[in-house]
């Protein structure tokens, strides 16, 4: 339990505004683990709180895009099921070994995505013909980075988003949907994990959640409102901003 009572506005505020990222283009948890981890919580008790508030933003975009129909879930039920066993496996992983060398090799990789949603004008725009079938897709997808999810985290909806549009060409807009129920499949699992490992402060994590609920609400709104035009400029802001962190953390 953090000890200071002035820092859970803070709390609040910081899920807050990862919400409202997390929902329209991922991100949101380079807020809000920086923040865990500044207000005095152990690195596993700050990534185990992290996942569990989370798990209510992203469940809130979830429901909000299922219900406005961006996706549905008969169509991602591969990529759940697929996800939830990456996801689980990370989860684990991430409590018996050291996650320091992914500091080094991720940042590389979000710039590989920048440079080609940059050099890609109409990237995200229309939707295309798949270029993989659905379920080869999800295999592959689904384990890997809900590994990754699971594992570390960082950057996992530039990851998924990208995947599917250029893989499933889809549509940004869609592919965001798409993307939140991956992000609170790996969420839920990992955060049942980390609660089994005692790694969850309870107090701070519902206060963080109330926040995430508020945020991903309004944002998952403005995406169902404005659409791929706007997520687009917002998407390369948020994954250039977070490849600038993680570099900073690695080369500092």
């Amino acid at each position: 339990m953090v000890e200071a009572l002035w820092l859970y506005p803070v709390l609040f505020l910081a899920a807050f505004v990862g919400g409202l990222i997390d929902s329209i283009a991922g991100g949101g948890g380079m807020i809000t683990l920086p923040i865990a981890l500044a207000v005095g919580m152990p690195p596993k008790v700050a990534l185990g709180t992290n996942k569990f508030q989370a798990s209510f933003g992203s469940f809130t975009a979830t429901y909000y895009y299922v219900r406005h129909k961006v996706v549905t879930l008969s169509e991602v039920r591969f990529g759940v099921v697929f996800t939830l066993i990456g996801a689980a496996l990370g989860a684990w992983s991430v409590q018996q070994i050291d996650s320091s060398i992914l500091n080094q090799v991720i940042p590389f990789l979000l710039l590989v995505i920048v440079i080609y949603a940059l050099v890609t004008p109409k990237f995200g725009d229309v939707e295309r013909r798949p270029r993989i079938s659905i379920i080869a897709f999800y295999c592959i997808a689904g384990i890997s980075l809900g590994f990754y999810d699971g594992f570390f985290g960082p950057g996992v909806g530039a990851f998924w988003a990208m995947a599917i549009v250029f893989w499933l060409g889809s549509n940004l807009t869609k592919a965001t949907g798409i993307t939140k129920v991956m992000n609170f499949t790996s969420n839920i699992v990992s955060c049942f994990l980390f609660l089994a490992g005692g790694y969850v402060w309870f107090v701070s994590g519902l206060t963080m959640a109330a926040g995430q609920i508020i945020g991903a609400r309004i944002g998952s709104r403005m995406v169902i409102k404005k659409g791929t035009s706007f997520i687009r400029p917002l998407y390369i802001s948020i994954v250039v901003a977070t490849t600038l962190k993680l570099l900073y953390n690695a080369y500092r």
